[in-house]
């Protein structure tokens, strides 16, 4: 199965000059999210992952059921004011600006081992910022999926 033909191209979204890649039909077609999941459980699994780190929204739609599937935890990383405990955080580029991106102080222990995953990769900037947070941690990132 070729998962790159449920992804959808969307010209000039959210702003001109960006391919948005839509992967709602991914999503939408079970036999393909199930695959996607599937293979990123695989990957979690070859590199020793004890914990699934995603950031939202959509680093939650795969992170969270491979998490599942594995009985491993799953630790989000959020936008600033959206977790209710003790944060930490660091601010990122965008394709189209800069952010910040938050984690429980608690979410991670030292020398966990971390597969960070998220829905796509543009400039990098969200991975880096996750890799970040949990490095700040004391967590070791053992993938990207």
């Amino acid at each position: 199965m070729k998962l790159k033909d449920y992804i959808a191209t969307v010209k000039d979204y959210p702003i001109e000059g960006v391919m948005f890649r839509d992967i709602t039909p991914l999503m939408a077609d079970g036999k393909a999210f199930h695959h996607a999941c599937e293979l990123l459980k695989e990957y979690a699994i070859e590199r020793g992952a004890e914990v699934i780190v995603g950031p939202e929204s959509r680093g939650f739609i795969f992170g969270c059921p491979i998490a599942y599937d594995l009985g491993i935890g799953f630790v989000p990383v959020r936008k600033p004011g959206k977790l209710p405990r003790e944060t930490i955080e660091v601010e990122y580029a965008l394709e189209y600006g800069t952010g910040t991106l938050c984690m429980h102080k608690d979410g991670i222990k030292k020398g966990q081992k971390v597969l960070i995953i998220d829905d796509l990769l543009a400039t990098g900037g969200t991975m880096k910022a996750a890799a970040e947070l949990v490095e700040k941690l004391g967590g070791e990132v053992v993938g990207l999926g």
